[in-house]
């Protein structure tokens, strides 16, 4: 049975390399998140796993690796490259810009109505970037994708 999900998975891998490329800097991003979180604050911070916003940015290392790895199959001046690098800025832009500016107002509002972190209902603070936090998930999605296409 563990042979059969080996291969299979072997298989899906090598048919979608690009796609287990994303995959797997999202979930280093994730893991890597949560860990930084966890010793800033000295405690286990299990929903850092599938949370956004932190340290570094798992949309970021998402789309720069599949940039990574476009650019690295079909050419970095190929037209699927342009296409693949425009929707990247997009999504870096919107994690920096806007989603961090909601997460502000929602700082603001919890404060506002005098909610504390953790009192129910909450508004989620925490779901933007910094651009600190966008470098370092492009360094990893870059760096990752770079590993696979070696």
């Amino acid at each position: 049975m563990l042979q059969a999900i080996a291969f299979l998975l072997h298989e899906f891998a090598d048919e979608n390399r690009m796609l287990v490329t994303a995959a797997t800097s999202v979930v280093v991003a994730q893991a890597l998140k949560f860990i930084v979180s966890s010793l800033r604050n000295r405690t286990v911070l299990s929903e850092r796993l599938f949370s956004s916003g932190g340290m570094p940015s798992a949309h970021s290392a998402m789309v720069t690796s599949l940039a990574t790895a476009v650019g690295s199959t079909h050419g970095w001046h190929s037209d699927l490259f342009a296409i693949v690098a425009v929707f990247s800025v997009i999504v870096l832009y919107d994690a920096v810009n806007i989603r961090y500016a909601v997460g502000q107002q929602a700082r603001f509002l919890n404060s506002l109505l005098g909610r504390r972190a953790g009192e129910s209902p909450e508004f989620k603070e925490q779901l933007g970037h910094t651009p600190q936090e966008i470098v370092a998930g492009a360094v990893l999605g870059v760096i990752i994708a770079t590993l696979y296409y070696l």
